[in-house]
């Protein structure tokens, strides 16, 4: 997969006093568009319950380039940057785009899956590191540690 990017349109909720948006709005898109990526590949927010395992995010930065405003339409790309052997943890990259390829900001973040019961980090179902393996990548692409196993 070569790109996947989602299109919004910044809303008044998204603003601060300053008229520009928010920080955490900028982290609100990227999770809507991760989560719309594992949707429209069958992993959905009842699918995840029904697997019992979730996204768990370990660290998030964020680095602002240029003022986003009330009403303008921006571009939320998704990359995977890294990603674990067997899948259990992962990083993904977020460029947050103004018309005329403007870059406005980009998010970096470090995560992993939960299981919903233990509370504790797990190796993904094979249909969903199937659909994490087959995101679009990023260069430079970082291998992470794998889960550590007891004996």
């Amino acid at each position: 997969m070569d790109r996947y990017f989602k299109t919004y349109t910044v809303r008044w909720a998204d603003c601060d006093v300053n008229g520009h948006m928010r920080n955490t709005a900028y982290s609100e898109y990227g999770t809507d568009t991760r989560v719309t990526f594992l949707t429209e590949r069958g992993f959905g927010f009842d699918k995840l319950l029904a697997s019992r395992v979730g996204p768990v995010i370990l660290h998030e930065a964020i680095d602002y380039m240029r003022e986003v405003r009330l009403g303008e339409t921006i571009e939320v790309d998704l990359i995977v940057v890294g990603m674990s052997p067997d899948g259990a943890r992962f990083k993904f990259e977020h460029d947050i785009w103004l018309p005329g390829q403007k870059k406005a900001a980009r998010i970096v973040l470090a995560g992993g899956w939960m299981d919903l019961d233990r509370r504790k980090l797990r190796i993904p179902p094979d249909e969903l590191l199937r659909v994490m393996q087959g995101g679009p990548r990023g260069e430079p692409f970082e291998e992470m540690k794998p889960m550590k196993t007891r004996a």
